[in-house]
């Protein structure tokens, strides 16, 4: 589910017979439950709403879900090799990264 940008994932407690969710793609902790699909959407609609209002009652920018940027370390050997890799491709260093990583994406 996605709302605002804020993306979510659900699971089900099939002991308590409830729904729970929690938004993936930020690092503040946003969760929400319900007992149907209709009230879980609910939920998480309002639970973003109220991140949102409490954030701009205590004067704070809220966590916004990832900006697509992404600081990477790695050992300078590697970083060499997949640089001559990326240029043999004809390929940005960023580009090929980028298509590496969602190729190993679909994979999973």
């Amino acid at each position: 589910m996605i709302y605002k940008g804020y993306e979510a994932v659900v699971t089900f407690d099939d002991e308590a017979d409830l729904f729970h969710g929690e938004v993936i793609n930020t690092r503040d902790v946003i969760t929400f439950q319900g007992k149907s699909v209709k009230s879980l959407r609910t939920e998480f609609r309002k639970s973003v709403d109220d991140y949102l209002e409490f954030c701009k009652s205590r004067g704070e920018e809220p966590e916004k879900p990832f900006s697509g940027k992404l600081v990477l370390r790695i050992a300078p050997d590697l970083h060499r090799a997949v640089a001559l890799k990326a240029r043999l491709a004809g390929r940005s260093l960023n580009a090929f990264i980028a298509e590496r990583l969602a190729a190993e994406c679909r994979q999973a």
